[in-house]
């Protein structure tokens, strides 16, 4: 069988990719915003197959997320190898602003945060010269002045890594490749065959995203951008692309000598239905990886079409893909909850404490204790992982132990705070009902509603949501064999960024509301199993 690189290798929302190599192996990070744990981290043998092996930001004592909604937090990591050390350097706005952790093991641990004062802007890098000097690569607002919105610059100054102190003086060295350009952003710097090399992203992170590169002698000399920028982008595609919003790379080098980039795109998708061209980029920014050639001193990107494909062979070739070519990283259909810790791909709102998000409690079950609304900023207890394509099928088994202060629990297709569906039981009086619940810009509309079961304090279902591309379906049993249809034929497409707005994709999973004062613990709910299983292969919507 033909190895080949699968596109996204990252399916779901892995926006603002970096990778690094080191001991022969690849590592790759991605932003999390307020997701905890944050900046997953990814290795590789091959650059074909993707494993997560941890995450940078595991530890309420590295950071915490209280009070941000699901767009802030962290943004735009660097992962970087030098000298026998990893480096993630990151912006956590709000909060810390720039700083950087270390590892002598990508799996971690990592470091507590090192700040580094002084250094505004965001989408911190981190370059090591041949002499060991260190160099702050951002990007930061004109100094003189923004004449225009957007109007930023690409910066470097010299940083001690023991204590993230920046030595000496900053200098502006690049303002985009294109006349009038916004937001320089998400910069890296390399040293290849004596050249400093410059890519960055810019033109925002819509419709008008772009990859450009510069290049100078001397990295605090002139820099000159390639005649032929932007060297990645879709924009001149139009909304009827498949791939969209292509930006944000990061360059590197295989064990066989040959040049990739990692970027991120989006991949829009309607409701199947012939005639109606409305997309939607439910899954929002994906990681995407494509071949670099060198000519003339300069990168060309994906030669043969000069865009983001499904599919390349190790030499950068373009290929079709098949239906026995595997993703490049593969998750778990079900789990189960047989281990007291949960795997490194499940994601909770802002932090995880452990007093109500736990495995230990109830052997072979996830114990989630009622937080606080999860549409608010407060402590919410959710269990959360990407969805990673167009069609998928989630369920659930749950006991739900409520009180009569209308407590609630099920399944959730969360966007943000405000836009988000959730599939729930809901105990009230002695009555249970289930509930498709919509938040649409902030505000609850139940859609469907069905009383289940009365005189019962623990509450058994089945819980289960379809969505075949932008059509939702809610489903509830007894027992997988036993399901009905509480409501079909559902929008899903709230759930998109073109809708919702903010920097992240759908999460799905599992969500726990208390009716009343969450901290007093008083209800519970437990789920047996949760699964997820995506519904199609489709690399991009033909409709």
């Amino acid at each position: 069988m033909t190895k080949k690189i699968i596109n996204p290798i990252l399916a779901g929302f892995y926006p603002d990719p970096s990778v690094c190599a080191a001991n022969g192996k690849f590592y790759l990070v991605n932003s999390t915003f307020t997701y905890f744990p944050g900046l997953p981290v990814f290795e590789s043998s091959d650059c074909i197959e993707w494993k997560q092996i941890g995450n940078v930001i595991d530890r309420a004592e590295q950071m915490t997320f209280d009070g941000a909604a699901v767009s802030r937090g962290l943004f735009a990591p660097t992962i970087r190898f030098y000298n026998g050390k990893f480096y993630c350097i990151c912006t956590q706005v709000d909060k810390i602003g720039n700083f950087f952790v270390t590892a002598d093991n990508p799996a971690g641990p990592w470091s507590n945060p090192i700040a580094i004062p002084g250094a505004i802007g965001i989408d911190p890098s981190l370059f090591f010269d041949d002499d060991g000097t260190c160099w702050y690569v951002g990007t930061r607002p004109a100094p003189e002045g923004c004449a225009y919105d957007g109007n930023w610059e690409i910066w470097i100054q010299k940083l001690d890594v023991n204590t993230g102190k920046l030595l000496g003086e900053s200098k502006g060295i690049w303002r985009g490749a294109l006349r009038d350009c916004i937001w320089p952003e998400g910069p890296h710097i390399y040293k290849i065959n004596g050249m400093y090399y410059l890519i960055h992203a810019e033109g925002g992170t819509g419709p008008e995203h772009a990859v450009c590169v510069a290049r100078c002698e001397t990295i605090d000399g002139k820099w000159v951008g390639k005649k032929a920028n932007p060297i990645l982008t879709h924009r001149h595609l139009g909304k009827d692309a498949g791939v969209i919003y292509v930006g944000h790379a990061d360059l590197f080098c295989d064990n066989e000598n040959r040049w990739w980039m990692v970027c991120l795109a989006s991949r829009p998708y309607g409701n199947g239905v012939k005639g109606n061209t409305e997309r939607f980029c439910n899954m929002g920014r994906e990681t995407f990886m494509v071949p670099v050639k060198w000519e003339d001193g300069w990168p060309v990107v994906s030669w043969e079409t000069g865009l983001v494909e499904n599919a390349y062979d190790l030499k950068g070739h373009v290929v079709q893909r098949t239906d026995s070519d595997a993703d490049a990283a593969v998750f778990p259909t079900i789990d189960e909850f047989n281990n007291e810790n949960l795997d490194y791909y499940w994601l909770s709102l802002r932090d995880r404490d452990e007093k109500y998000i736990t495995c230990k409690e109830s052997s072979g079950f996830l114990r989630l204790y009622g937080g606080d609304k999860i549409t608010s900023l407060g402590k919410v207890s959710t269990l959360l992982r990407r969805q990673t394509a167009f069609s998928f099928e989630m369920s659930c088994n749950i006991d739900l132990y409520g009180t009569e202060k209308e407590d609630r629990a099920g399944l959730v297709c969360f966007q943000n705070e405000k836009n988000n569906y959730r599939l729930q039981i809901v105990y009230k009086d002695k009555v249970s009902s289930i509930q498709v619940v919509r938040c649409l810009d902030g505000k609850d509309e139940i859609l469907a509603e069905e009383v289940v079961t009365g005189g019962h304090e623990v509450v058994h279902g089945v819980l289960r949501v379809i969505a075949t591309k932008q059509t939702l379906k809610f489903e509830y049993g007894l027992d997988e064999r036993n399901m009905s249809i509480i409501l079909d034929n559902v929008d899903a497409s709230i759930l998109s960024v073109e809708k919702a707005g903010g920097f992240v994709g759908t999460t799905v999973g599992m969500f726990a509301e208390a009716g009343g004062d969450y901290t007093k613990r008083e209800f519970h709910a437990d789920f047996d199993w949760f699964k997820y299983e995506n519904l199609t292969k489709e690399w991009v919507d033909k409709v």
